[in-house]
């Protein structure tokens, strides 16, 4: 559905989008991460059609968003992180407009916008001034803007951007009821939206993808190097016998699962087996008469792997 094949984005003194390809295949919904200045919306900018890449290509649906682009937009319904609506309208007139622009025929123009609001849910404020809608309802006409010509791919740009926590939650929802029957590329900093709503996840910094997989993929790229432990220790030796097994790095409190027992968090040196490692601590902690409850490899956050994909070098 979306194919971007080494885009590059030069400002001359800046390199926004730096030789970056990957590929958004038909149904799926798919996150776009990275930190502010990455070159999420550059890059968004440039799949949409508004932004010229000063070299390489998209392609939507096989049409070349250069050479084809009204062929290519056809297919697309791409909402901004700021939809530039038009405050003197009402929701039907904005969308009834916007439908014209998108050449929806006039036949099927009152049916495509009223579709649109019920599918976005601003169906109670039709014939409102957008001028006197919230925050959380401008945001959800901006999404019955990108749905009003009926597309097959959505881009979505930062959807809930300065929304609250319950009208996070709406949108989030709509978001995956889109999902059933349109592909999706959305870029958001909330993290937990794209574990809750995506398959897949790509990830820029500074320009350049970084990574790229399922969301079960990236989640085992992190924490390779620890372990998780439940430990029953009366008598307080389980933290000195830890830290003498030979390789391992740092130990963190983690809580207590129980009155008795303690939950560790295991770092290992670079290169430690976390088999190994494993082994050698249960044996150690049994032979001091700490009873072992559970010791499994840690596993990561999204945002613990976000973080490290990440941060800046050294």
């Amino acid at each position: 559905m979306i194919e971007a094949e080494h885009l590059a984005k030069d400002y001359g003194t800046v390199l926004a989008v730096d030789d970056v390809s990957f590929s958004v295949g038909t149904g799926e919904v798919v996150g776009f991460l990275g930190p502010n200045g990455a070159g999420k919306s550059t890059t968004l900018r440039m799949l949409a059609g508004f932004l010229a890449p000063t070299r390489g290509r998209v392609l939507l649906h096989g049409f070349d968003m250069q050479q084809q682009p009204l062929r290519a937009r056809e297919r697309l319904g791409y909402m901004p992180e700021a939809s530039p609506l038009y405050p003197e309208l009402k929701v039907r007139e904005y969308l009834g407009f916007r439908a014209a622009l998108k050449r929806v025929p006039r036949s099927k123009r009152t049916a495509a916008v009223g579709a649109a609001m019920e599918r976005a849910r601003v169906s109670d404020v039709a014939d409102t001034l957008i001028l006197h809608l919230s925050k959380g309802y401008r945001q959800r006409v901006g999404l019955a803007d990108a749905l009003v010509a009926s597309p097959p791919l959505l881009i979505l740009d930062e959807p809930t951007a300065g929304l609250d926590p319950n009208q996070i939650r709406e949108v989030r929802e709509l978001v995956r009821e889109l999902g059933r029957d349109h592909t999706i590329l959305l870029s958001t900093h909330i993290l937990s939206e794209v574990e809750a709503v995506c398959g897949r996840a790509l990830v820029i910094d500074r320009g350049k993808l970084v990574a790229e997989g399922s969301i079960e993929a990236l989640l085992s790229r992190g924490r390779a190097g620890s372990l998780r432990a439940v430990v029953n220790d009366p008598e307080g030796r389980a933290e000195a016998v830890a830290r003498a097994v030979p390789g391992v790095k740092e130990l963190r409190f983690a809580g207590t699962p129980s009155a008795r027992d303690l939950e560790l968090e295991i770092e290992l040196m670079p290169g430690r087996d976390a088999g190994d490692a494993a082994q050698a601590l249960t044996k150690a902690w049994v032979e001091a008469g700490v009873a072992v409850r559970a010791l499994s490899p840690a596993k990561a956050s999204l945002e613990q792997v976000f973080s490290a994909l990440t941060e800046p070098s050294a």
